[in-house]
């Protein structure tokens, strides 16, 4: 078949997809809070209605019932990433143990076993408070399409297992994996098979907008936060309609401009996409078998990842990260069809059993990405304003922990998590325009070469690693 009726036949499955994010677009979403008019007082205010926000929020009333807590929301909870994601839910703190073994040595251990903790905390929130959102214990399997992606995967189990954190990992050969999910393009895989849950990342944020406002927590939606001042002892957040007074202040705002500016240097906006299948039937499901239900990636610089829904939709996302010249957030970024197109012909090279799938939702989303891949911490105005953000794309569970490392820091307190150097320490902030688009473009262009070349990486991404930027994922 000619290239171009091959590119044809792969669009034409994206003939009815709806330009908006699957978790979001159901009918059981929850009315918005009404937006803040006038001024409130309180003891913690809360910037940030997804996942940081919300979790930050309900720690807070969690360790003090007592504390009066208010929550504003620019637009509605969980309309941004925490809405769009693929919904993977992972106990790594640190983008990956290769990510956090070349940054932090000497902490890994106490980093995996501090995010294997607040995975389980995870799941026994959403149980605590009665969360619907399709929480499933399934792990990830690391997925290999090219020999020197299998030898990477080799290493990298071989040096979790001399570390002794292999835990419940499991490398897989090709039919081993294959009699998990079954695609031609793949030759092995690395099972982490307890670090990993899958969710339905709106039904999260709602769950836990619900689980706050059951605790106390006043919640204004429809509230964006202009400004941050320090009148006298306080802050004061201003918002259209009135003025938020607070005795403390955290930010979840992540990919969005920080109201502590010298922050905002240190995160840029990366956009990812997403398609969404239709259910499959008991004839496709079979076809490709599927029965663990885990979270797949394949081990490319540009990766995919997939994953089923509830209803066995296919999630298809990843592979471009396109970063807009100037870092802004505009929501015309949020759709690229030359990127859905891209990603339907991948995911009909990866499962052609599945020739004839429709897809019915096409979205993106901007990603708060920072140079070491994973969350940095902080405050300001005399540490009575937290912050947290650049967690790069793996928040889903790592938001819960930064809201503990703000809420630490707020307190004053000396923690386990505050000791930590990866909380002490910041990634290297973004040079101005035009060199972080020429920087952003060349790096792309280089990963996408070593993909090509079995892995080997140029001099631009050597550079990278010495610098520490690590641009490996």
């Amino acid at each position: 078949m000619a290239p171009g009726a091959m590119t044809r036949r792969w669009t034409t499955s994206l003939a009815e997809a709806k330009p908006v994010s699957f978790w979001l677009d159901d009918p059981k979403k929850p009315d918005p809070e009404p937006a803040l008019v006038g001024d409130e007082r309180c003891d913690l205010l809360v910037v940030g209605g997804g996942y940081s926000g919300l979790w930050t929020a309900l720690i807070a009333k969690e360790r003090d019932p007592g504390r009066d807590v208010v929550l504003v929301e620019g637009r509605e909870i969980g309309w941004a990433a925490s809405g769009r994601n693929g919904g993977f839910c992972a106990a790594s703190l640190t983008h990956g143990l290769p990510n956090g073994l070349a940054r932090w040595p000497d902490e890994i251990g106490q980093l995996e076993e501090l995010g294997a903790r607040n995975l389980d905390e995870i799941e026994a929130a959403v149980a605590r408070y009665g969360i619907d959102c399709d929480f499933e214990r399934t792990g990830e399997i690391d997925v290999a399409t090219q020999p020197h992606q299998l030898a990477e995967l080799h290493e990298v189990y071989e040096e979790m297992a001399g570390l002794g954190l292999a835990g419940s990992a499991e490398m897989l050969d090709a039919d081993a994996l294959r009699a998990q999910v079954d695609s031609p393009t793949f030759l092995g895989g690395l099972w982490d098979r307890d670090g990993v849950a899958m969710l339905h990342p709106a039904k999260l944020a709602w769950g836990l907008k619900r689980a706050c406002a059951d605790l106390g927590v006043r919640i204004y939606e429809h509230t964006p936060a202009l400004d941050l001042a320090s009148p006298g002892a306080g802050m004061a957040i201003r918002t259209p309609y009135g003025r938020v007074y607070a005795r403390q202040v955290a930010l979840g705002t992540n990919v969005f401009p920080s109201l502590v500016k010298r922050v905002r240097p240190y995160t840029v906006p990366v956009y990812d996409y997403a398609l969404m299948t239709e259910p499959l039937t008991p004839d496709q499901l079979a076809a490709i078998g599927w029965r663990g239900r885990q979270g797949l990636g394949d081990a490319a610089n540009q990766f995919h990842y997939f994953r089923l829904s509830a209803d066995n939709r296919i999630l298809w996302g990843g592979y471009d990260a396109i970063y807009p010249y100037g870092g802004k957030v505009r929501a015309e970024y949020d759709h690229r069809p030359e990127t859905y197109a891209k990603l339907a012909g991948h995911f009909f090279t990866c499962f052609p059993q599945l020739e004839g799938v429709r897809f019915t939702h096409a979205w993106g989303g901007a990603i708060d990405t920072c140079s070491r891949f994973s969350a940095f911490f902080g405050t300001a105005y005399g540490e009575r304003v937290a912050y947290a953000a650049g967690y790069t794309g793996l928040g889903v569970g790592a938001t819960r922990f930064g809201a503990e490392v703000m809420l630490d820091l707020l307190a004053g307190e000396r923690t386990e998590r505050t000791r930590l150097e990866m909380v002490r320490s910041k990634p290297l902030p973004f040079p101005p325009e035009p060199f972080a688009w020429t920087g952003v473009a060349l790096t792309k262009w280089s990963l996408a070469r070593a993909d090509e070349n079995g892995g080997r990486r140029n001099v631009w991404l050597r550079a990278m690693d010495k610098m520490g930027l690590g641009f490996d994922s």
